[in-house]
């Protein structure tokens, strides 16, 4: 054979060969779901809940992927970042992904703060931002988004549930009218915070609750006792507090050293979901503190959600443990789970199926076409989502939280009263530190 022949024909198996190994590497992308994912993994917000947000979002992506990917076909390939509980890193690490890994969807983000500037970032770049666990109402009223998306609650549904609770409860268990019952608002002053204590200030004046005191601070203060002496002259029967985890353990401290007393606490989320660190840091003095979020799918009657729903929070209650070697799995758990399930399963496969792929229109217009029943998702409520020229576009219209109670080393429902697992300790008994 001459020598030109034989070098043609290898390098037509040299170029058959990297065309077939090109195609190869092309399908195996074309199969795969690349996916950025926000969670701050380090800075105060880690240890508040983003970590464990974080850690159920990925068992759910490993679920998914076990049974070989969304629809049974298309692997999820997670990019992750940490946005370090700074907002500017969130910013920028949302623009990396978008621009360098060319991802399509952001999945994740803890703060509040981070949410607001990245649904902005990210509708003006017509990419995919599912939210998992940041609350603030001001994420999405009256910004008509299109391409953001949370099936979590919103910061006025836990305004909603603070003054539900008194007002049902004041008159049994205070042996006050709820019109005498005096309430103060205290908030870190972020999104989160503001959102929070705007819903509870609105609520409780539309019960007749009277609102004593209303006060906002850094979350990164390094003191807190002027707010405690202001608490004091105030003389609130109930504080609502919505904190991070290190200005909460400041406020408990310097509560505590200065003798403030009260008739019932309420956290709203965030540190007040880290039962295990509080309890590691004060003890029996936060027992029978109320909290309100979304509910730990854990504490659910399985026999009250869809068939399966329950197995389901088995799964990933043992996973985590697994992961963590934690006893206590957080709220933050189920919430990073259960909102990247709605995505992979409920989402994803209506994109590709009925409106041919994964790109941020396709999952647009399935996400608008999600309408799962109250019982459906391992936290209990539905999922339907606000469409565009509402209010809330984008929000989910089925959302609910519950209110919690520190039972000794357990955590319990106690509003709303259908779905509660026990009967409320309200006031705090003669033996707490804090008690009135």
């Amino acid at each position: 054979m001459p020598t030109s022949r034989r070098t043609l024909l290898k390098t037509s198996a040299a170029a058959a060969a990297a065309f077939s190994l090109d195609w190869t590497r092309a399908q195996a992308q074309a199969e795969t779901v690349r996916i950025g994912v926000i969670y701050d993994l380090t800075g105060p917000f880690a240890a508040g809940g983003s970590v464990a947000s974080s850690i159920g979002t990925q068992i759910a992506i490993d679920l998914v992927n076990e049974k070989g990917g969304v629809g049974g076909k298309y692997k999820i390939a997670p990019v992750n970042v940490d946005s370090q509980s700074k907002p500017d890193v969130a910013i920028n690490e949302a623009n990396r992904l978008i621009d360098q890994e060319k991802v399509d969807i952001l999945n994740g983000v803890f703060a509040s703060s981070h949410a607001v500037p990245l649904a902005a970032k990210v509708e003006q770049q017509k990419r995919i931002l599912w939210i998992t666990t940041a609350v603030s109402t001001a994420v999405f009223k009256d910004k008509n988004l299109q391409y953001v998306f949370r099936a979590q609650i919103h910061s006025d549904q836990y305004g909603q549930a603070f003054a539900s609770f008194i007002n049902e409860h004041a008159k049994a268990k205070l042996g006050m009218e709820p019109k005498d019952v005096k309430v103060a608002l205290i908030h870190e002053d972020g999104p989160y915070g503001v959102g929070v204590a705007a819903a509870d200030e609105a609520f409780a004046k539309e019960v007749g609750l009277q609102v004593v005191l209303k006060e906002g601070y850094s979350a990164s203060a390094p003191d807190l006792s002027v707010l405690v002496t202001k608490l004091k002259r105030a003389k609130a029967d109930v504080i609502s507090h919505a904190g991070y985890n290190p200005d909460i353990t400041l406020f408990l401290r310097q509560a505590r050293e200065s003798g403030l007393k009260f008739k019932m606490l309420f956290g709203a989320g965030a540190g007040y979901s880290q039962l295990d660190k509080l309890r590691a840091t004060f003890g029996a003095d936060i027992d029978n503190f109320c909290n309100i979020d979304p509910v730990p799918a854990q504490l659910l009657d399985p026999a009250k959600l869809a068939p399966g729903v329950g197995d389901l929070t088995k799964t990933m209650v043992a996973r985590y443990r697994e992961k963590t070697n934690a006893t206590e799995v957080p709220p933050h758990c189920s919430m990073g789970f259960n909102q990247a399930w709605i995505l992979l399963n409920n989402v994803l496969p209506v994109a590709k199926d009925k409106y041919g792929g994964f790109d941020p229109e396709a999952i647009r217009k399935a996400a608008l076409d999600v309408d799962i029943p109250t019982g459906g998702t391992i936290q209990g409520y539905g999922v339907k989502f606000y469409p565009p020229g509402t209010p809330l576009s984008g929000q989910n219209e089925r959302s609910t939280p519950v209110v919690m109670q520190n039972a000794g080393e357990r955590i319990t429902v106690v509003w709303p009263t259908n779905i509660r697992t026990q009967d409320p300790v309200f006031p705090l008994p003669k033996g707490s530190v804090y008690a009135a």
